[in-house]
């Protein structure tokens, strides 16, 4: 059994779902949908956007009419359509498709499987709130609890931080 040490300062999440790590890998594993549809990442191989959207992105633009964009600190960057916010395709600095994830819903709590190219699970994730995310291995080991801007690794130490842009 893994456990999450917080330290002695940290503020526990209170609202209407807990989860615990074990818990949270159990939600996944129990609910993980069929691999990716390869019509659907056959088609976005490449960004057909992509100068459109690094420029966005590299003005701070992540809301653009039809799709939602996010920036991340390699360079790569995410595309979320309006017309289906269930699907996120991800995409390296030069618009070549990297992985692409399906979420099960769109309401906290819900559970995310990102997967590669070829339909290999690369990991999935229990998003428990907008501060709380639990990502696990296709295999189920822990990588990472983020709790607000902290994330956390499977001995409770911290391992990367975020800003949380409100």
């Amino acid at each position: 059994m893994v456990s999450i040490i917080l330290p002695a300062g940290a503020q526990v999440l209170t609202g209407e779902v807990k989860y615990s790590v074990e818990d949270a890998k159990i939600e996944l594993q129990n609910n993980r949908p069929a691999a990716a549809d390869y019509l659907l990442t056959q088609n976005n191989f490449v960004d057909p956007k992509h100068n459109e959207n690094y420029s966005a992105l590299l003005k701070g633009q992540t809301n653009l009419n039809d799709r939602i964009l996010a920036l991340f600190s390699d360079g790569s960057y995410a595309v979320n359509y309006k017309s289906n916010l269930k699907h996120v395709f991800y995409y390296d600095k030069d618009g070549s498709f990297i992985n692409f994830e399906i979420r099960t819903s769109l309401e906290f709590p819900y559970s995310s499987y990102k997967y590669s190219p070829d339909g290999e699970l690369v990991n999935m994730s229990l998003r428990v709130s907008k501060d709380e995310t639990f990502i696990f291995s296709p295999f189920g080991e822990l990588l990472a609890h983020w709790v607000r801007e902290k994330c956390y690794d499977e001995n409770g130490n911290i391992v990367m931080t975020r800003t949380i842009m409100k």
